[in-house]
């Protein structure tokens, strides 16, 4: 019996793996290359688009820790189906899936999931399967303030570029800040009936969720006196238009620096991105995210 982690190798899952192994938990990394896993980490080579793949490794786990990698949606519209036809089967102990900052907890927002998404279609499966399941639903992650065209400036020019409007409001949350939320969900049984488990509704809606982020949320100036605290130094906070930054980070993201315009574009049109207090990790699990100034200092900026 062990908890199975996706992707641990990655951004999100490698903070799930480290923080269970701390936690004495047994895990094993389910990822295309083993080798890549550290030495003494138990891991299995899968295809996340391969129930087949994926029911052996599913089959006597605790629990299994899963997100959709970024790629094209044909790509993880089949993942999705793999993952869900697999948990079906295989009867893993329970689920916990991150929304990877896409917002899947908020039906009034217009920039909720579209029903028809990889994302809806992996929360909606999971939930039918009875399996017990909870979503973690992050918006943006501090880690975006660590690219080189981001902290560069900041620690350089005493300038934080990004492109949302000052006032503007954010549940920030870290990469640790989720793998602390989803490590008390995996390794608690009630935690996730304290969340209300998907399988409840059979809906994607609140039941199940969990989401994570600063409350209330942090401004761009915010951000910047925490860089400030931290650098020992004066930051100040600048807006800069997304199709600037999309210019900044095209060197880096390549044609994807096209849709993290869209995106900013998108966001910057609303009055904020917070997570709502009901189905928030403070409410629902008594997690808050770090201070973003302990978290700079983690992250050895």
């Amino acid at each position: 019996m062990a908890y199975i982690v996706h992707g641990a190798t990655g951004a999100q899952g490698s903070p799930v793996l480290s923080a269970l192994a701390a936690a004495g938990a047994p895990v094993v990394a389910a990822v295309r290359n083993p080798d890549a896993v550290p030495d003494g980490v138990p891991a299995l080579a899968v295809d996340l688009a391969s129930a087949d793949s994926l029911i052996p490794a599913y089959e006597g786990a605790d629990g299994v820790f899963v997100h959709l990698p970024m790629g094209p949606p044909e790509a993880a519209g089949a993942q999705a189906r793999a993952v869900v036809e697999a948990v079906t089967r295989a009867r893993p102990g329970r689920v916990v899936v991150s929304a990877s900052g896409q917002v899947v907890d908020q039906p009034d927002s217009s920039l909720m999931a579209a029903a028809d998404s990889p994302i809806m279609m992996l929360i909606r499966g999971l939930a039918d399967s009875g399996v017990p399941t909870a979503v973690v639903a992050p918006r943006l992650y501090l880690e975006n303030l660590l690219l080189p065209v981001v902290v560069g400036p900041a620690r350089e020019e005493g300038v934080l570029r990004y492109p949302l409007p000052a006032s503007f409001p954010v549940s920030w949350s870290s990469h640790l800040d989720v793998a602390d939320v989803v490590v008390r969900l995996l390794t608690e049984a009630s935690a996730i009936g304290g969340a209300g488990a998907a399988g409840t509704t059979g809906t994607a809606g609140t039941a199940g969720t969990v989401s994570v982020g600063h409350l209330p949320g942090l401004t761009g100036p915010d951000l910047a006196a925490a860089f400030s605290t931290r650098l020992g130094c004066d930051v100040r906070f600048e807006a800069i238009a997304p199709e600037e930054f999309g210019e900044l980070i095209a060197p880096l993201f390549g044609a994807a620096a096209a849709s993290v315009v869209e995106f900013y574009r998108a966001l910057g049109a609303q009055a904020g991105c917070v997570i709502d207090r009901g189905t928030s990790a403070q409410r629902l699990l008594g997690l808050s995210p770090h201070p973003v100034e302990r978290w700079l200092a983690n992250m050895s900026v």
